[in-house]
């Protein structure tokens, strides 16, 4: 693959990459860093990079992964809100196709505020699935190999993702008439 098109694959999913950052920093000027980090780490790899069936938008979700909890790491020595030290789970889900979103009309400002906070308050590892998955449309495998855990981990963080938002959010799905069962 020549120069030219590594580059232009690359930077279609630069909204992507951006959106995902953001979600995961909560913070737009982390997020502006975090992409731009990704995009040149990208670019300086692109002779590693091979084009295979994974693409490269999980490629660029994993350097983005990597980065952002590198990130995290170093500030770790910082003081830690008590809601940011939140709970781990296990559970088993089985593996199935991602929701069948068309991406490019999903308008984030048209989300009601309770599901984007209840998803803000997500810990970390559990949004970052929740969303390669929800909003990005990877499947378990992939967001295994993104987030470079094992597919049960996946399942699991996934798992405990969607019931903490169902329970969150029993009052929303009532309000549009959403059947509440619990897990």
């Amino acid at each position: 693959m020549d120069s030219q098109a590594f580059r232009d694959m690359a930077l279609a999913e630069i909204e992507a990459v951006h959106r995902m950052a953001y979600h995961l920093s909560r913070n737009p000027d982390t997020a502006a860093d975090l992409v731009q980090e990704t995009y040149l780490k990208a670019l300086a790899g692109e002779a590693t990079f091979e084009l295979r069936e994974k693409g490269i938008r999980p490629w660029l979700f994993k350097i983005l992964h990597n980065l952002y909890f590198t990130h995290l790491s170093k500030n770790r020595r910082a003081p830690v809100a008590v809601e940011d030290s939140e709970m781990e789970a296990a559970a088993s889900q089985t593996d199935e196709e991602p929701p069948a979103w068309d991406l490019a009309s999903l308008d984030w400002e048209q989300v009601d505020d309770r599901l984007k906070h209840a998803i803000a308050d997500l810990q970390p590892d559990f949004r970052e699935v929740l969303l390669l998955w929800a909003v990005e449309g990877l499947k378990y495998r992939e967001i295994a190999d993104v987030v470079g855990v094992p597919l049960g981990t996946v399942m699991s963080r996934l798992h405990r993702a969607r019931a903490l938002l169902s329970n969150q959010l029993t009052d929303l799905a009532k309000e549009h008439g959403i059947a509440v069962v619990n897990a």
